[in-house]
């Protein structure tokens, strides 16, 4: 699904010399796995994720998405593809607070031209999947940071996307609100789901079937670990 070779980003402030981010990655993702991306501030994991999700191009370097290279494609293109094939979940969560929970997982559909009965029927289940179908018409800003975290599951997975990316889910949440959000991302990837997982947390990636480190803008490391995972010293 995804195959990047010797990528590297640099960034450039005004007349200064430029500052890389990412300094010749090379990996590739196959559907279906369940991808953790580690590192320590500053170690372009962020970076990574952008790029991989459309959100920024790289300097220098290659990346094919399903078999396409990104060079190829202009911008409106790109934007097509991450609308369709991408859902995101971030550390923020990114919901209106004053919509409800079917206005906020309604707003990936607003693009696509599916009849109003199916774009229920779309809602209905992403929400019911998280859990959480007794909140559909409750206002996003009455959820508790868990809650919040799920209902924006449920919004990444209303597009029915190829691949889940996930910017530090657990990062605004307590052990337990962040072990149920895990436990979802975890049975999504049990029925198929290719999910990209940037953490700094160990034992949040550790949920993942690989772990890739980053370090000063390179790899550090890239291990499958072993799928007996524990969270907070528990079995999941």
């Amino acid at each position: 699904m995804i195959d990047v070779r010797e990528l590297k980003k640099d960034y450039v402030e005004e007349e200064e010399i430029p500052t890389r981010a990412l300094r010749g990655v090379t990996f590739s993702i196959n559907k279906g796995e369940f991808v953790s991306i580690m590192g320590p501030s500053g170690s372009g994991k962020s970076t990574l994720l952008h790029i991989l999700s459309f959100l920024d191009r790289p300097t220098e370097g290659s990346y094919k998405f399903q078999g396409k290279s990104i060079d190829e494609m202009t911008d409106q293109e790109l934007a097509h593809v991450r609308n369709k094939d991408m859902g995101f979940v971030f550390q923020s969560f990114n919901l209106l607070s004053r919509l409800t929970v079917y206005d906020n997982v309604e707003i990936p559909l607003l693009y696509s031209d599916i009849s109003p009965l199916k774009r229920r029927e779309c809602i209905e289940n992403a929400v019911k999947s998280v859990g959480l179908p007794e909140k559909l018409y409750t206002e996003a800003g009455k959820l508790s940071g868990g809650q919040k975290q799920r209902i924006a599951i449920a919004r990444a997975l209303v597009i029915d996307p190829n691949v889940i990316f996930a910017d530090e889910p657990t990062g605004n949440l307590d052990s337990e609100s962040g072990l149920q959000v895990m436990k979802i991302l975890e049975s999504l990837h049990d029925k198929g789901r290719t999910i990209i997982l940037v953490t700094h947390e160990t034992q949040t990636a550790e949920f993942a079937n690989r772990v890739i480190k980053i370090k000063d803008g390179m790899i550090e490391s890239d291990k499958t670990i072993n799928t007996n995972r524990y969270y907070n010293g528990n079995l999941k």
